[in-house]
């Protein structure tokens, strides 16, 4: 892959266009540790040479309290949305915190922000990785491959896959329109524009060619000042990976035309390599995450390739539900997209509370590790509050329940820990997505009920005793007996509660209880006896 991703690295590929270098010497910080997001109620764990985000940092005096606790805190640069007050006192705060200070451009998001961060730091977070080039340019390096396209060109390009998604983009976008602005700054091509292309058939003529493609310019919203587009699929074989699209003032000669074409080999592999690349990190990813999870003999060697070793870690263990009804969707072999996007997403959110989180989709489940500090209280009730989150994010198109195990303090207890993640996940699987978080302790006793259950089908166990009397009872004479011991027990014995809950007289419910007695064999003055019954009837509801 490329070179260390240092500050200088991060503005030749995202300056002008969406940050600002506004204090500082980039060159300075020649690789930088990973990206965090400021939060001033709870404070994330930096890494060392840290980005940091200042969401909704503004005004001079946030400004240089901010800049002060990160300059004491190592950090190497911090983003503020721009236009950012910069007085002399900031700037003097800046040069003795020897935190870089940088402007984010209005109309770009933060998430689009460290997305894109975290794509050009990401090279060497797990395992080894050998430098390699293609066409002379560091492999899988999309940003340097555009601005040599760009330079081949003569125009402002953009690399985009199938999904019109911008996987890079070169410099001197200025020179372009307010279309290709817009799609910069949200790294997607604006729906009303791709509605435009799509309803012209330049999609279907793209895909089809195998050369260049000239785009009129397209104007939806107020008609002045679009440019015309060259675009070209990029192909490997039959299969189209994504585009390349150039922003023309001066019409497509036929030098262009040849460089657009042999620009899109040269990103086709580029685009295979970064492929090949995600698919071999996820899998080694996947690889430590279980071999850590596991506790055997090789679960310390995982951990220390993870940068987990000799640290308390919550375990958190998330799947998905069929929208419709809660049924887990795992064996759908449809659901297989859905869940890795799911897997990458919470990779990205677990990323931004914990520089050191590892997430990996194991199985039917993603799981995450989380390194935690403090009292065991406090990591499990910021474990749920990282989930919840999470969960609020994902919003309901893929509905999904998270289980979070008590802090692992070391080998054997971060593998008890993932049992009981399991635990609680499995639970709140039955439940439907009733609850969607829930700790291990939370549902202990549900989680025995389980594997209890698992026992007696395991075993061939049938239902037998008073309660499978009561249930054979009322299959043959149409009986309500069997409901009316479980609202009596719901209701503590009280029985105008339970006869409402039934929707019955509390005489007749009374009638009914005298039979239940008879009928099952059961003395329900007995606390024993009772007891048996509720555990039966929470056994025959799973």
């Amino acid at each position: 892959m490329g070179a260390p991703a240092g500050l200088r690295r991060v503005l030749d590929d995202l300056g002008t266009t969406l940050l600002d270098l506004l204090h500082g010497d980039p060159d300075a910080v020649p690789r930088l540790g990973g990206v965090a997001i400021h939060d001033p109620i709870d404070e994330p764990e930096l890494p060392p040479a840290a980005l940091v985000l200042g969401v909704g940092v503004g005004g001079a005096a946030a400004t240089i309290t901010l800049l002060t606790q990160l300059g004491r805190r190592g950090a190497a640069g911090l983003v503020l949305r721009a236009p950012v007050t910069v007085t002399p006192a900031v700037l003097a705060a800046a040069r003795e915190s020897g935190v870089a200070l940088l402007g984010l451009t209005r109309g770009a998001t933060w998430a689009q922000l460290a997305a894109m961060l975290r794509v050009l730091l990401a090279e060497g977070d797990v395992g080894a990785q050998t430098a390699e080039s293609l066409g002379g340019l560091p492999s899988g390096d999309l940003f340097a491959l555009a601005n040599a396209v760009a330079a081949l060109v003569d125009a402002p390009i953009t690399i985009e896959d199938r999904s019109n998604r911008v996987l890079a983009f070169s410099g001197r976008q200025d020179e372009a329109d307010r279309g290709r602005i817009e799609t910069v700054l949200g790294l997607q091509v604006p729906e009303v524009y791709s509605r435009v292309l799509t309803e012209r058939g330049v999609f279907r003529e793209l895909y089809r060619s195998t050369g260049p493609v000239l785009v009129d310019p397209v104007s939806p919203r107020d008609g002045a000042g679009a440019l015309p587009r060259a675009a070209i699929a990029v192909r490997a074989g039959d299969e189209v990976l994504g585009s390349i699209w150039a922003v023309l003032r001066d019409g497509l000669s036929p030098d262009r035309a040849r460089a657009l074409g042999e620009a899109a080999t040269l990103v086709a592999l580029h685009m295979l390599r970064l492929r090949a690349g995600a698919d071999v990190q996820r899998r080694l990813q996947a690889d430590l995450v279980s071999t850590a999870l596991e506790g055997g003999s090789g679960a310390r060697e995982a951990l220390h390739r993870l940068g987990l070793a000799d640290r308390s870690v919550v375990v958190l263990a998330l799947a998905a539900l069929d929208p419709v009804d809660g049924v887990d969707v795992a064996g759908d072999a449809g659901s297989a997209n859905d869940r890795q996007r799911l897997a990458d997403a919470f990779g990205v959110h677990l990323s931004a509370v914990h520089p050191r989180s590892a997430t990996a989709l194991v199985g039917h489940a993603v799981y995450g590790l989380v390194p935690v500090t403090g009292e065991d209280a406090d990591a499990d009730t910021r474990a749920v509050r990282i989930a919840t989150d999470f969960l609020d994010r994902v919003g309901p198109r893929i509905p999904a329940v998270v289980g979070i195990g008590p802090p692992g303090r070391d080998v054997a207890g971060l593998a008890a820990a993932r049992v009981a993640a399991d635990r609680a996940l499995r639970v709140l699987r039955v439940r439907g997505g009733a609850v969607r978080v829930a700790r291990s302790d939370d549902v202990h006793v549900e989680g025995l009920l389980l594997e209890l259950h698992d026992l007696a089908e395991a075993r061939g166990d049938r239902p037998a005793g008073p309660v499978a009397r009561l249930g054979e009872y009322d299959a043959a004479h149409g009986a309500q007996l069997v409901p009316t011991l479980r609202a009596w027990l719901d209701a503590f014995g009280d029985v105008p509660a339970a006869a409402a809950a039934v929707y019955v007289h509390p005489n007749t419910f009374r009638y009914r209880l005298r039979r239940v007695a008879e009928v099952g064999g059961l003395d329900l003055g007995d606390p024993d006896v009772r007891f048996a019954a509720m555990v039966q009837l929470r056994l025959l509801d799973l």
